[in-house]
């Protein structure tokens, strides 16, 4: 008994000397951050200190461990323990939780329909309540806090900040053919009409494409037809067409936007001999697969429209820089500008209280993926964030890229109804 005892004191004696640590707080560098929320300023004072802040999202695995490690510094700084718990069948585990009235303070959201079924419910708190407007204008560009804007039961909020992403828009390429040919990277749509025309004329195609996926067969094609969206008619007529606020409000597939990105596509994917294997392989070939055309010797194909994560699918000991390189997809129409089709993961505040105020500012702030970025597998929304955080060159240039877009989007086919066409008859 008397053991007992013993080991039962010890163990209250090592809690209390852990909840002791636990409470103490470093201080955030003095200049690191401005235009701080209240509750961000007395975090970084230590006023916030041993609380605890709980977090939920579809990190698991290797991703659980960057997301990890770039809240380190700031728990260390403030005392505040942010304890997320990773699920790969997140929407169906948030929604339990949510429902069942056992939310976490805050959770990650990559397809941001989802959220906003939960924001017209009630359930996501306005994060403009608290969070410095000034800050966020400087901080994201404007069409990041345009999709972060969401019905709630009262009005409009802003349903959540935007921390990590990925590119979309993005043509890789064969380096090696390119300087073979002498082809020079194109940086208007015409150039690029004009490029593929040539490689044409010069024997080959200029297009690798590949839809198949299993049962996803088909979300490539998604993604080209959502570039053409944005390329030919205005962010608002895309956004009635992915994200409407009302089945009233919705674009229709059979309007006449619709239709002419769809033929603009038709113009890229059905031109003879613009697509490696002409157009009867699209379907048969797996995306994964479809980049192969460019690591052959002789290249099959010369450019491949992809998110930045394809490279994973690339041939081993290729090299960016030396084997493949990447460029924009260019605009079409001038009047649209410069737009970027992005995925990403946009964090939604459920628990009303300082500290989870105060960790929901520093998401809105670069440093808070800062050690993802030199880490590699993410991008950065933030204004703030520098291109030398990045770790990676590849990543760093696709940076690069987005900083030069005039507006993002979200990828349409996450944004729209599960089963598109059951929700809301298209017509």
């Amino acid at each position: 008994m008397k053991k007992l005892s013993f080991v039962l004191a010890a163990a209250l004696l090592l809690l209390s000397i852990n909840s002791l640590f636990a409470q103490e707080a470093a201080g955030c560098p003095e200049g690191l951050w401005t235009n701080m929320s209240a509750e961000l300023t007395a975090a970084c004072a230590g006023e916030l200190a041993g609380t605890v802040v709980t977090m939920s999202g579809p990190f698991v695995d290797v991703d659980e461990v960057k997301f990890n490690e770039s809240i380190v510094d700031f728990e260390t700084w403030t005392g505040i323990d942010i304890q997320y718990t990773g699920n790969k069948e997140f929407e169906v585990a948030i929604r339990a939780a949510i429902e069942g009235g056992a939310a976490p303070d805050i959770a990650d959201f990559p397809q941001p329909g989802l959220l906003k079924d939960f924001a017209g419910q009630g359930f996501v708190v306005d994060v403009s309540t608290f969070l410095n407007a000034d800050h966020l204008a400087a901080n994201y560009l404007q069409s990041w806090l345009d999709m972060a804007q969401m019905p709630g039961p009262e009005g409009t909020i802003t349903a959540g900040v935007w921390n990590r992403f990925n590119g979309k828009s993005l043509v890789w390429y064969s380096i090696p053919a390119f300087e073979a040919a002498g082809y020079t990277i194109p940086t208007t749509w015409d150039e690029l009409t004009a490029l593929s025309d040539q490689i044409v004329a010069d024997g080959s195609s200029p297009w690798c494409v590949g839809i198949e996926s299993g049962v996803a067969t088909g979300w490539p094609a998604t993604d080209w037809m959502e570039e053409f969206m944005l390329r030919t008619t205005s962010l608002e007529n895309y956004d009635r067409w992915s994200f409407p606020n009302t089945p009233e409000d919705r674009l229709l597939f059979s309007s006449p936007e619709v239709k002419a990105a769809a033929e603009r596509l038709a113009e890229v994917w059905f031109a003879e001999n613009y697509v490696a294997g002409g157009r009867e392989a699209i379907a048969s070939t797996s995306f994964g697969d479809a980049p192969a055309g460019l690591f052959r010797d002789p290249v099959t194909c010369y450019m491949h429209k992809q998110g930045n994560f394809i490279t994973s699918f690339f041939p081993e000991g290729t090299v960016a820089g030396t084997d493949y390189g990447v460029f924009y997809l260019p605009g079409i129409d001038e009047a649209y500008g410069k737009p970027f089709l992005v995925a990403g993961d946009i964090y939604a505040m459920l628990n009303d209280r300082p500290e989870v105020r105060a960790v929901m500012d520093f998401f809105s702030r670069g440093e808070s993926v800062r050690a993802w970025l030199g880490a590699g597998g993410a991008l950065s929304p933030h204004n703030d964030a520098q291109l030398d955080w990045y770790g990676s060159d590849l990543e760093r240039s696709i940076a690069e890229l987005v900083a030069g877009a005039t507006s993002v989007r979200f990828d349409g086919s996450d944004l729209m109804p599960g089963a598109v066409g059951a929700a809301w008859p298209q017509q």
